[in-house]
């Protein structure tokens, strides 16, 4: 090895060296890899390594932020050194087999220092008079759930309104025609004050400084099974302070149901203040679309049985619940298996693999995998509420749902009683309530039951209700 170098024009890390060249070179993260093109041999070889990366048919984009390890096949790699380096999407640091990505931020806005000197203009800056929506999904780890499908529509109606996309880097595609920001830069804190609307569906986190003429809605992102804010288990008074210090924050509330609207408005003392019950706008294509496009991007021909496995977090742990084998579910049911980590185990977890498993942790639209679905395979996760407008069958497996009901966040409902599908505790026992032809029509009475309470308003019309409101509120100007 001779050199090391960053072609800032074609955003590729360039390695070259004399000798036989190496017959393969990879750049791994947790979830994303790419390979390298190496070229010459002889006296002289050169491996260029793609610092962006399309996924599902999508777009090039820079790497996700994270660590990645570099290998280059029998070359050493030991005191290799290069960067910071500072590229229109990422910033690049080598040291040895250790290449660190981060989000394309200056230095200086990255220090604590930096972002102080930041939160001080933002929260100094007069806002709130730019007719903008300033959208965040999952703390900018996603463009998807509920102010996705509200910036389509809001896209549709009012183009004149500029849409600023909160995102912790710029692998995640953001929507037509509206810009991107990233967290912690000089343009994310001047975005976030001057917009009109902030549209968000968790904790708006940081010092959040309230403009004048500025509002929030709060979408949220699911109906709930597990107790939440104030219900959740254990009296903690700095958790109390916290829920009633953000609740404060939000103008409006989306619920996707009558229940989910009483349970809401006290899990987070939401009193006095308008819940839209109308409704979730992300659930609005699983009644206007087949799935036939999304299997077509992750590859999967149309006869193919599709399983998605999608587990929520747990509060005891980072990484997603390992109570799957995928790829053996995939060989016991001959189906394609994709699987769904919750947001929260997006950046500590890695992509699964295995012969016909695909991850779709980062994915950025759950519903258009629920589309893509032939079954649903969850636990206590709310995207059992959404899938069930689908009427497709679901499977429940809760190893440990004594310990997650009794001591980690506890019901609202008893699940065993009213679950629209099966409760397993063990993968055979999955495999084989997926192979009983019987399942569906010995649930169709609960599941009915269950669309009925929690999916009225999930009409494909959702989007519609929620924009006309903003819009006749005066939120935004069309």
């Amino acid at each position: 090895m001779t050199t090391v170098r960053i072609d800032e024009d074609a955003e590729t890390l360039i390695i070259a060296g004399t000798g036989t060249k190496p017959a393969e070179g990879t750049l791994v993260g947790s979830r994303a890899r790419v390979d390298a093109k190496i070229t010459g041999g002889g006296k002289t070889w050169k491996a260029t390594f793609p610092l962006r990366a399309a996924r599902w048919g999508g777009e090039l984009l820079p790497l996700p932020s994270g660590e990645y390890e570099l290998h280059l096949l029998d070359i050493d790699l030991a005191g290799l050194e290069s960067g910071p380096e500072l590229l229109s999407g990422l910033r690049i640091t080598l040291n040895g087999a250790l290449v660190q990505i981060a989000p394309p931020l200056a230095p200086i806005y990255e220090s604590s220092e930096g972002q102080s000197i930041l939160e001080g203009r933002y929260v100094a800056q007069v806002g709130g008079n730019e007719n903008a929506v300033f959208f965040e999904s999952f703390y900018g780890q996603s463009v998807g759930c509920n102010p996705h499908a509200i910036d389509r529509e809001l896209a549709r109606r009012a183009p004149n309104v500029t849409r600023y996309w909160s995102v912790v880097d710029l692998s995640i595609a953001v929507p037509e025609g509206s810009v991107a920001v990233v967290e912690g830069s000089p343009e994310w804190w001047r975005a976030r004050a001057a917009a009109r609307l902030l549209v968000v569906n968790d904790w708006l986190r940081r010092r959040f400084a309230r403009k004048d003429g500025q509002k929030v809605l709060q979408t949220w992102h699911g109906t709930p099974l597990k107790q939440l804010a104030l219900h959740r288990p254990g009296f903690d008074p700095r958790r109390m302070a916290a829920v009633f210090k953000e609740s404060r924050r939000w103008d409006v509330l989306l619920a996707q149901n009558l229940y989910s609207e009483r349970i809401l408005k006290k899990a987070y003392a939401f009193f006095g203040k308008p819940i839209w019950t109308d409704g979730y706008p992300r659930n609005d294509v699983l009644s206007t679309d087949d799935g036939s496009a999304t299997r077509k991007a992750l590859g999967i021909g149309p006869q193919e049985r599709v399983l998605l496995y999608a587990p929520t977090w747990r509060d005891d742990r980072s990484e997603i619940v390992d109570f799957v084998d995928p790829q053996r579910l995939a060989e016991q049911t001959d189906s394609v298996v994709l699987v769904r980590g919750h947001s929260r185990t997006l950046r500590p977890g890695r992509d699964q693999s295995g012969a016909r498993v695909i991850d779709v942790t980062g994915y950025s639209d759950t519903a258009r995998l629920l589309l893509a679905a032939d079954a649903l395979i969850t636990d206590y996760s709310s995207v059992m509420f959404d899938f069930s407008v689908t009427g497709k069958p679901m499977y429940f497996l809760v190893p440990d749902l004594e310990h997650y009901r009794g001591t980690l966040r506890g019901f609202y409902f008893d699940l065993a009683e009213r679950s629209p599908g099966p409760l397993v505790t063990s993968q055979d026992e999955l495999a084989e309530a997926l192979s009983d032809e019987t399942v569906p029509a010995a649930f169709a009475e609960r599941y009915a039951a269950w669309q009925r309470q929690f999916n009225t308003r999930d009409d494909g019309h959702a989007s519609e209700r929620v924009v006309s409101r903003l819009l006749d509120l005066g939120f935004v100007d069309a």
